[in-house]
């Protein structure tokens, strides 16, 4: 059962379902449970990249090629927010206004204790978390570069691949480690054990 929390605090779950000292001695066998769950949440995503970077060559009209990124961007956000990000990593983030016209965030994170009862295996999850996470960078990158090179026509285009495939890396993230202080106590966790880590280095240098 997913809990929610209207005050974003979320249950923990493992990015990669790490499972207990017990099961991790086993050897287990990759499996996805959900393979058209996963094939669909690259197949949009990668499909708008695609058609992207082969648009001069598969079409001269602007036009076209910019609704069909769009449109796959638009079913890439939905997918993922609504269907994979559920049965892939057991997360789900979502709006509602309450009776005072207050809109609300909501995110849920599902943890299940037992191996046997897991929905969701280690190699959906990979697939989850690096298609969320590569994507946007992607599209990061194309921003600059059409910014750079001056086209502006696609600029708008790449902006909303920045801002709906952002979006869902954003809402599982803080599915995943909840409320934004929490996001802030981790981020100054790893910059500290990296800094540490650099100075203990030196000193064994020196």
């Amino acid at each position: 059962m997913l809990r929610q929390d209207s005050n974003d605090d979320t249950e923990d779950v493992s990015l990669f379902d790490a499972s207990d000292d017990e099961s991790a001695r086993k050897p287990r066998k990759v499996k996805i449970r959900h393979p058209v769950a996963s094939f669909f949440h690259l197949f949009f995503r990668i499909g708008a990249i695609i058609v992207y970077l082969l648009c001069e060559l598969l079409s001269s009209s602007f036009i076209a090629c910019m609704v069909t990124i769009i449109l796959l961007l638009s079913c890439d956000f939905w997918t993922v927010k609504n269907i994979t990000g559920r049965l892939m990593v057991g997360l789900r983030w979502w709006n509602h206004i309450d009776d005072d016209g207050k809109s609300h965030w909501v995110f849920e994170a599902r943890k299940e204790l037992k191996q046997e009862k897991r929905t969701s295996s280690e190699a959906e999850s990979r697939i989850f978390w690096l298609g969320l996470i590569t994507c946007p960078i992607m599209w990061v990158i194309f921003a600059f570069s059409a910014l750079f090179s001056f086209k502006l026509k696609w600029l708008a285009v790449v902006t909303m691949g920045v801002v709906l495939q952002g979006a869902n890396l954003y809402g599982y993230i803080r599915c995943k480690v909840g409320n934004r202080s929490n996001l802030t106590s981790m981020a100054t966790t790893y910059l500290g054990k990296q800094f540490l880590k650099h100075n203990i280095k030196d000193d064994q240098i020196s």
